[in-house]
């Protein structure tokens, strides 16, 4: 579309107005292909921070919209939520603080294969006393790597 300007000389000036209509799509493309990339790499180290050598298991996986609580017992016996070492006396109250007093809420109990099974099942045990019912072992699918064949130290 051209328009036609008479200047103040009598000449006549074209003059073309076309607003651009259309959208650059190629930095929009590149920038998410930076984060699918960003979020590729992060996701996996986002896992629960405290190293813990699951035992292997062939039980199928567990299916659920919520998020979980993280309760694990290391090596050493030391009782974890999420990332936090708490004392086993306060392992039901934090709990139910974390929670809300929301008794259906999942809860995982990672235990390190070195552990003494009667450790895991003692912490399984203060969780199901202080009224949580949904609670589950986690264990290692065969054949997955353990927590430090990916670390390089």
């Amino acid at each position: 579309m051209a328009v036609s300007l008479k200047t103040a000389r009598g000449r006549t000036a074209l003059r073309r107005s076309e607003p651009m209509s259309e959208i650059n799509v190629t930095p929009f493309v590149d920038v998410m292909l930076v984060l699918l990339v960003i979020f590729m790499i992060t996701a996996p180290l986002l896992t629960v921070g405290v190293q813990v050598d699951l035992p292997e298991t062939k039980a199928s996986t567990i299916k659920g919209n919520d998020e979980p609580l993280a309760v694990s017992v290391d090596k050493d016996g030391k009782v974890y939520i999420q990332d936090s070492e708490t004392a086993v006396d306060a392992v039901a109250a934090k709990l139910r603080a974390i929670s809300s007093n929301n008794s259906d809420i999942r809860i995982f109990v990672r235990g390190d294969a070195g552990v003494n099974y009667g450790r895991v099942m003692e912490i399984m045990g203060v969780i199901n006393a202080a009224g949580f019912r949904k609670v589950a072992l986690i264990a290692r699918q065969p054949g997955s790597r353990k927590p430090d064949a990916r670390r390089k130290d």
